[in-house]
């Protein structure tokens, strides 16, 4: 592992999808692979890519990472695919899309299964974000199953968040009222060359005027937003972009507005808040995933079983099964 590692640290493509494969079938290996690349990280851009299924996200990625990469910058992108209920398998499709970007210098593309992980993301996308950070990628683009409102968790985990819709897709003003339109530090419209399209822009830009002030307050980093604009006037606005990403479309326009996002987030105080707010929220999950772990090791099985029959039969109700579990647990 030390030897993965140190020719992690010089980029070698080979060690770093090992050690990747190693963190994803181990706590341990996730352990200390983070342990030793930590003091290496902290220089890359994390772009999250998030919206609904059907947007295009997957061809967006492509290009962009094909934009700044003839750019002169290392590209990274994780590909979160979700996992079957019943097998657990999952398709891993989005490696198929990006096939023209296989073995390109410079690009390194990962699927990864979410294996039934909540908000879009992997659970071991934390550390394998870390790796390539480590590995000196400076755009790291992070893309979600497109689940729906629950991938508010990419906002936790990236600098940049882009949200990606698409015209056509339903009622617009349902689709204001997902608080994933919250998370979003850039919209794109993609596939903008649809008639529907400029309804659709028209009415994400009607609703970022309106503001949702109230609304905004309910989520973390969004929370922090707008103390930022309530006392830096040159806050950072949100724009609706358009873009068509199978023709390549818009996306230098995209590129740009991500750069200016990071310039603007370096300019202010909000990669900090940014900062401390991923490594909290890195904190507290894996402390649940560790409570968790401890908890299922300690109380049997055959207990926890007796209980969820008691309850499925009226016998007790749900907080007094907790109350139980949590007793035997201390004890």
């Amino acid at each position: 592992m030390n030897d993965l590692l140190e020719k992690v640290k010089e980029g070698n493509d080979r060690a770093i999808a090992r050690v990747i494969t190693l963190i994803e079938n181990s706590d341990k290996a996730a352990h200390t692979a983070v342990s030793a690349l930590y003091p290496s990280t902290g220089q890359a851009h994390i772009i999250g890519i998030t919206g609904p299924p059907g947007s295009g996200k997957s061809t967006l990625v492509n290009e962009l990472a094909k934009r700044f990469s003839a750019d002169g910058e290392r590209v990274a992108i994780i590909a979160i695919d979700p996992s079957s209920p019943f097998t657990g398998g999952a398709l891993l499709g989005d490696r198929v899309r990006m096939q023209e970007l296989a073995g390109q210098d410079g690009i390194f593309i990962r699927s990864m299964a979410s294996r039934g992980s909540l908000g879009g993301l992997a659970s071991a996308t934390s550390a394998v974000i870390k790796v390539f950070d480590a590995a000196k990628f400076g755009i790291i683009l992070v893309e979600t199953v497109g689940v729906g409102q629950a991938e508010v968790d990419i906002a936790r985990a990236a600098h940049t968040t882009v949200v990606v819709e698409a015209p056509g897709m339903g009622d617009d003003i349902q689709t204001s009222k997902a608080g994933i339109l919250e998370i979003a530090d850039i919209l794109v419209v993609n596939k903008s060359d649809r008639p529907e399209a400029l309804r659709t822009v028209k009415a994400l830009e009607m609703m970022l005027h309106m503001g949702q002030a109230a609304d905004i307050g309910h989520h973390g980093q969004l929370a922090q937003r707008e103390q930022s604009l309530e006392t830096n006037p040159q806050g950072w606005q949100v724009e609706v972009l358009q873009t068509v990403a199978i023709e390549g479309e818009g996306i230098r326009e995209l590129a740009e507005g991500i750069r200016a996002h990071k310039a603007f987030l370096l300019s202010s105080s909000e990669w900090a808040q940014r900062e401390n707010q991923r490594v909290r929220s890195e904190l507290e999950r894996m402390l649940q995933d560790r409570f968790m772990t401890q908890f299922l090791h300690k109380i049997p099985k055959g207990s926890r079983a007796h209980l969820v029959s008691a309850v499925v039969n009226r016998e007790i109700d749900l907080y007094t099964a907790v109350d139980r579990l949590f007793k035997q647990f201390s004890e």
